[in-house]
């Protein structure tokens, strides 16, 4: 008996190994599909980004300040999701690096604002650059218009979550 229940499992694994996987559900979740589509683009990021010595996260602070010189911690932490003790801990090892500055804030003494050095502005532009680059090449499947409408409607999820949390 045990022989005969042992056969007839060898053929289903046979037969299921021959048998497209069905993702149909996973597919349909525009969770899963973001996840997949950021997997797939990650690695070539962080391998481009290592002669910059960049992480995504410093990557996006320094691209944030390198368009909105002198804003606040505050700021940057909530632009970038990183709480504060985390980001102060980030910006320290960018400051040491050279390439970003602390300036007491004129408007509130308590706080600090913060700027690009001249490295950190060259620094970013090479590495904004390079992730152009990436980008263009990891959505080389999408038309111009096919990318432009789905970096928007990616955005309207984000930002509507935002917008709530400022409300």
């Amino acid at each position: 008996m045990a022989t005969r229940q042992n056969a007839k499992l060898v053929t289903a694994v046979q037969e299921a190994a021959g048998q497209p996987l069905d993702q149909s559900l996973l597919l349909s979740l525009v969770g899963y599909n973001c996840r997949r589509a950021y997997l797939t683009i990650v690695p070539h990021f962080e391998e481009r980004m290592k002669k910059f010595n960049l992480r995504a996260v410093d990557f996006s602070v320094l691209s944030l300040l390198n368009a909105n010189p002198n804003i606040t911690q505050k700021r940057l932490s909530k632009a970038v999701n990183v709480s504060p003790p985390n980001l102060a801990i980030l910006l320290d090892k960018l400051e040491e690096r050279g390439l970003l500055v602390r300036q007491r804030n004129p408007l509130d003494k308590r706080s600090q604002t913060l700027v690009l050095t001249p490295e950190g502005t060259r620094l970013c532009a090479k590495a904004e650059k390079t992730v152009s680059e990436l980008e263009l090449e990891a959505t080389a499947m999408l038309t111009d218009a096919e990318r432009a409408e789905l970096v928007k409607l990616l955005q309207k999820i984000f930002l509507h979550d935002e917008d709530d949390a400022q409300a």
